[in-house]
């Protein structure tokens, strides 16, 4: 019996050891929230699935952040986050690279928000997060998500 224990342990182990580096889930600490970054385009491709959905997107080589994004009314959500503030501070990346990958939240928050699956083809924007120094993938932790004239609150649940 405690032969079978340890194979099984051995196992398990070497499966985790073994999965790709896209399973793995992180927090918001890896994330620079001192500079919030605006994105806008079309969805390439979707995955709704956990641990977060994502959308891959294109974005146009003159993007700008939006006279009007720091007016933009904001839902109310039960994390404490500064929308208005974040909204004002936003700029674009500094890095071109023309397609992003933007992790939402978990399916039970997006379902809690009532976003429809966003399918490819689909024109969003977003407000979020980076690496710090923009270092590393073109990947962006989304705080807000706009989507057909509706916004999200993705850090928390709706209040």
């Amino acid at each position: 019996m405690k032969r079978r224990c340890l194979v099984l342990a051995a196992a398990a182990a070497s499966t985790a050891v073994v999965m790709p580096p896209a399973w793995s889930h992180h927090g918001w600490s890896s994330f620079d929230q001192d500079r919030p970054l605006y994105l806008e385009g079309r969805v390439v491709s979707a995955r709704w699935q956990n641990p977060h959905a994502e959308l891959m997107i294109e974005v146009s080589p003159d993007l700008k952040v939006p006279a009007d994004l720091a007016k933009r009314p904001l839902p109310a959500q039960s994390a404490p986050v500064d929308g208005p503030g974040l909204l004002a501070k936003a700029t674009v990346p500094r890095r071109n690279d023309r397609q992003w990958e933007l992790e939402l939240a978990p399916l039970t928050r997006m379902e809690a928000w009532k976003v429809q699956e966003i399918k490819p083809g689909t024109r969003i924007s977003a407000v979020g997060f980076t690496s710090k120094d923009e270092k590393g993938d073109a990947v962006m932790r989304v705080e807000y998500l706009f989507v057909d004239g509706k916004a999200y609150g993705l850090r928390s649940s709706p209040a």
